[in-house]
This record gives structure tokens, sequence and C-alpha cells, in this order.
């Protein structure tokens, strides 16, 4: 069909619009065939009453013209489709609502008011870009609006949205101060707000289906903004640049910490290794924190005049003897590590840590802890002095090498108590002790204990209480992290178990065992023929000068200000001893380590000269846990030798400083 030019006052005419048409359908009589789409874009057009003929068009696309007037739309009841956008347009919708109209073009004219779209009940799409509309209202009823897009007009205010399904919705180039209005658009999953004056993401927190909002050129002034929306699980993208929180230091990291699900920010890619820096550096795991720490000290320390300490110096078959209680705050740990060390004072003494916080009530200062300022603390840190330290309720904490190595001068093996993120960080260090993890179970008693101390707010209480949590968590996700396990619910029942645990590691209960077996031939014969007997079973010739000269020394050493327990001591290591002494077995040190996969009731290896395998003390726990790098553990040696016997003129050793003599000849 040959094209009919429209005449010079831009009348649409009958043969432009015959030209135009496609699309050929069907009546539904089926006996006609009607055309369902007319496109005339860019004809300077400005009168189209002509379309009023064509009441069966589906499709209408005008965009690019000069119209100003869309009444012919009325006589359009099946209309779908309907594009006018880039006209003189001024009146909203200024026709009858075709029933199924789903898509709208409104963009590029001159609308300045919305009205009532209560009879578009069909509208899908309804685009609105560059007019100068100043609000969105109207809306309301139209439940199947799914797009919206009113960018570049003078929109201040938004209302009339709530009960409206947008999943899409632009409000680019606007007089937006706030996100007051779009709280409850449950549905959203793109929001476009850029250009704007927005200075808060607070109005969307509770859209939880947004996966991109772009905030770009607003007035967003802090990244704590960002916390508002750090729950939109489903946020994958969002847009913040030529905001003022750009300029803050380091606002990418902190971005990306504060939601870490981002995929993209700022029209960039979020890395794997900017996710894991960003945590790093804002809030590490409390592994991290403790290789940092161990870091920090070992570079300190290797600046510092090198020594060799009394902790490694005694033998070189086992590490020196630690024992760490472990626990949640006011969980008793103190207080039996008290007990510990008085009852076991021949074996025990407490190594006693750093703090910069005050003393609580009852705590004194060089028994409980050394309580310093956090400019001596710093101090202590960068002259090496400290083994570990690590932070806990915003207080710092350390472990000084000089208060273990006091204890090991002593012959006695280092008592110590701290919370888990000094556990990690003692770990990493080569000290290998035995850590007795002791938890409440029974949170209510917990609470209540917390609370009549009069000392904690209900948030310490409620972070005490979370902590017994992070304890159950560690020690069921890594198993053997915690050499025992004892309940605390009730102190004293608590201290019974820990005391047994710690006979166990010391082969305490075997040596009453033998002292009690012992006890009646002790009245028959003094304790050099008990040696002597004991030694006829060993495999040296009491002819060798050797052997004759080890006699002499141990008898010398069986003083009257030996224990029984001392005595029994002497017993059970003698041959072990003796053979080390030529050579022909390993040191009295390796006799006692216990291999991490051996049977609870035998040694992995039966030692030379023994005829059955060792029995391991009843109620030993299987050991599990090994610094890396190392195969095998030991239990808690017995005291290390090296310490100078008392000459028969020098006054009676205190009991603090009594020890196991017969720990000497090792």
């Amino acid at each position: 069909m040959t094209e009919i030019i429209c005449s010079q006052d831009f009348v649409l005419s009958a043969g432009l619009v015959a030209s135009s048409l496609a699309r050929l359908g069907r009546f539904d009589t089926g006996l006609q065939h009607p055309y369902h789409h007319v496109a005339l874009p860019g004809r300077r057009l400005r009168d189209i009453s002509v379309l009023c003929d064509y009441v069966h068009l589906q499709n209408l696309e005008l965009p690019n013209n000069g119209i100003t007037d869309l009444s012919c739309v009325s006589h359009m009841p099946f209309l779908v489709i309907l594009d006018v956008s880039h006209n003189e347009i001024s009146e909203f919708f200024g026709f009858e609502p075709p029933k199924n109209l789903k898509e709208v073009n409104y963009s590029y004219n001159n609308l300045t008011e919305m009205k009532d779209m209560s009879d578009y009940e069909a509208l899908v799409k309804l685009d609105l870009d560059h007019n100068r509309l100043k609000q969105i209202h109207g809306l309301e009823k139209c439940r199947k609006l799914s797009y919206l897009s009113a960018a570049h007009n003078i929109i201040a205010s938004v209302c009339g949205l709530d009960d409206v399904p947008l999943k899409d919705l632009n409000l680019r180039g606007n007089q937006l101060q706030s996100t007051e209005g779009l709280e409850n658009l449950k549905r959203i999953q793109t929001l476009d707000l850029s250009v704007n004056y927005i200075s808060s993401l607070a109005g969307l927190t509770n859209l939880h289906l947004l996966g991109s909002i772009n905030m770009e050129r607003n007035q967003i002034p802090e990244v704590e903004e960002c916390k508002h929306i750090r729950n939109l699980l489903l946020l994958r993208e969002l847009n913040l640049l030529e905001n003022p929180v750009q300029e803050q230091p380091d606002y990418r990291l902190s971005a990306v910490f504060l939601i870490q699900h981002l995929t993209t920010l700022d029209q960039e890619k979020v890395t794997v290794e900017e996710k894991v820096l960003s945590i790093n550096k804002y809030d590490p795991p409390m592994d991290v924190v403790a290789s940092r720490d161990h870091m920090t000290q070992l570079m300190y320390q290797l600046m510092q005049p090198q020594h060799l300490y009394d902790t490694i110096l005694p033998n070189d078959d086992a590490p020196y003897p630690m024992l760490v209680l472990v626990g949640p705050q006011s969980c008793g740990k103190r207080e039996m590590a008290h007990r510990l060390c008085e009852n076991f004072g021949d074996f025990l003494a407490q190594g006693i840590s750093h703090t910069t916080r005050e003393p609580c009530s009852g705590e004194e200062n060089g028994r409980d802890y050394h309580f310093i300022s956090e400019e001596e603390f710093e101090l202590l840190v960068q002259s090496g002095a400290f083994l570990q330290t690590f932070q806990y309720g915003g207080h710092k904490y350390g472990l000084r090498r000089d208060a273990v190595e006091e204890v090991a001068r002593e012959g006695l093996a280092c008592c110590v108590q701290m919370e888990l993120e000094g556990v990690l960080s003692l770990k990493k260090s080569t000290f290998e002790p035995r850590y007795v993890l002791l938890i409440p179970t029974i949170a209510e008693n917990y609470k209540a204990m917390l609370r009549s101390r009069k000392l904690y707010t209900d948030a310490q209480i409620d972070a005490a209480l979370s902590r017994i949590e992070l304890y159950d968590n560690f020690n069921r996700e890594r198993p053997g992290f915690f050499d025992s396990i004892i309940r605390c619910d009730n102190w004293d029942r608590a201290y019974q178990m820990l005391e047994r645990v710690v006979k166990n590691y010391l082969f305490y209960e075997d040596q009453e065992e033998e002292q009690g077996l012992g006890e009646d031939n002790k009245k028959e014969k003094p304790p050099t023929e008990e040696l002597r007997s004991d030694s006829s079973t060993s495999t040296l010739n009491s002819s060798e000068p050797l052997y004759r000269n080890y006699c002499t020394q141990a008898q010398q050493q069986l003083t009257s200000h030996k224990t029984p327990t001392e005595l029994a001591s002497i017993r059970r290591r003698e041959e072990p001893v003796r053979e080390a002494v030529m050579g022909k077995s390993p040191g009295v040190y390796s006799w006692l380590i216990r291999s991490a996969d051996e049977s609870p009731g035998h040694s992995a290896d039966t030692i030379k000269g023994d005829k059955q395998p060792h029995q391991a003390p009843t109620g030993i726990t299987p050991l599990t846990d090994r610094r890396p790098g190392s195969s095998a553990k030991p239990v808690l040696p017995p005291i290390p030798p090296g310490r100078k016997i008392p000459q028969a003129n020098s006054p009676q050793p205190s009991p603090r400083r009594r020890h196991v003599q017969a720990s000497t000849q090792g």
C-alpha cells in the first residue's frame, strides 16, 4: 500500500495509518481479520483523532511526536501496550481505561500531577521518566504493577505504595531527602534512588527481597549506614559512588565487612580476598587474633638478647610441664588454681598473669593478677616480656615468660588460668601444657551466681552466658582441643574431679598405691635396703663402678626429709634411671610419654627391661590433641630435675620448694 503524507497541520490521515498497520489477527468470530499494531514514531503528529475508528488495536506506538490529546484511546477497549513517550502530553491518562492495558510509557512529556489509577487494575509497567511530577500517589489499587519508573522528575515524597507489588522502582534524579514511603515495599528487588539528597538507609531495613540498590550521588555520610541493610541477605549490588562516605579511610573494606554477601560494590566486583581482609581487619576470628599476638610477641622477643631458659634446660625428652585451667568468666578457675597449688605444693606453683583491668572484690595484686596500666602493659609487650597476650572484656591480659621461669627455677610445674583467647595464643608457642576446661552446664545456676556477686551488668551477664556456647562449640568442633573437661556447677565437686585429673597426670595415685603396698616392708627394713633389694632386678652388674657410684649417690640423697610419696617416686623411677645412665634405654621423661593413639589400659611400647607393658593410671583420658609438627604428646611430666640438693647444714626448705628428689637422677 502506498504511503500517504500527512497534511500541513500534522493531522494523522487514514492513509498513513493504513501504511503503518501490522500484526494481522482475527475477530472472535473468526470471519474477519483486523490489524492489531500501529507504529508511527517521529512523524511530528499533533492530531490523531482518526484512530478512534481503529477499535481493535492492541499495541499503539506514537513516540517522538507533538501529541497533546489521547482521547482516541478511549475507543480501543483491547489496547494492551501504549507508548506515547517524547510528546507534549500534560493530562495524566486522559482517556477511558482499556480493561487489559498492561504497559504505558509516558516518559518525556509535560505531566505535573498523578491521579487516581484505581480503574487500571491490569497495569503491570508504568514509565513516567522526565516529566514534572512532584509526588507519587494514586497507585493503591494497581495490584499488578511490578515496574514503576519516575526518574528525573521533581518528586519530594512517595506515598500510597504500601500494597503495590513493585519489584523494580526507579526514582533517580528527584528531590527525595529520605526513604520515607518505601518501608513496606515487601516485594521490591531493584531500587534506584541515585541523584537525590538521601542521607540515611534506615527505611530499607525490612525490604528483604532487595538484590540491587543504587544510591549514587546522594548524601550518605558514614559507612555505619550500611548496618541498616546488612541483614538483606539477597542484596548483591550496592552503588555508593560520589557519596561523602567514600572519603572515609578503608571505606570499601568497611562496607564489604558490613555486607558480606555483596558481589558488586560501586560497580566493581567484590573479590574473595577483599572479604577475607575485611573480616580479618574488623572482626578477626580468634585464631587469627592469636596468630597476630603470637607473631607480635615473637618479633619483640627476637629483638632482645637471647637466653637459655629453665623451662628448656632440664631435659629434652619432654616439654616443660604446665597445667592450664580454662573456662568462662567466674567459673571458679582462679579459686581452683590457688587450691591446687596449695594442695600440690610439691609439684605445682602458680604463674601469675598481668592485666590492665581493675581488681575485683577479693582479688589481690601479686596473688591473683599483677594489675598494671595500659602504658605499662604496652612497654612490657615491646620489651618482649610476654609469652602470650590476649584481650577480653575490653581489657588486656598477658603471661610473662619470667612468671613461668620463676616456677621452673624452683623445679615445679606451672599452673595458670585464662580464657579461651589466651589458650589459642599459648598453643602457638613452643610450650605444650595440659588444658583442663571448666564449664558450667546449668545456665540458670551460673546466671544466679553472677548476679549474686553484684559486679556485672545485665549485658555482661548475657555475654558471659553466650561464652558457654562458645566453649561448647569449640570442644565439639575441635576434638582433643582440651585434654580434660570438668563440669563446674558445683565447685567442691568440680575441684575433686580436677584433683583426680591432676593426680592422674602426675601418676600420684600409683605412688600412693605403691606407698600402701610397701608400708609393712618399710617397718622391717630401711629405705636403703629396700632400694638395694629392688635394684637386684636391674640388668646392670653390681660390680660395675658406674653402678656402685650411682647407688652411693642415691643412698646419700635418701635423708629424713624425704616424704613417703617421694620414696615411692624413687622406687618407681630407679630402674629406668639406671638404664638411662648406661645408655640402654630412653630417659625418664621418655618413659612417661604416652602416645596419642595408645589404648587407655596400655602404653604403646614396652620399656626395655620391663616384661609387661606399663598400665596407665585409672581415669586418664587418651590424648588426641597435639601441636602441629609433633607426633606424640606427654602426660604432665614429673618435676624437672636440676635443682640443687640442700646441704646438711642448710635450712629446711619451705613446702613450696620441696620436690621429688629422685627426679635429679634423670
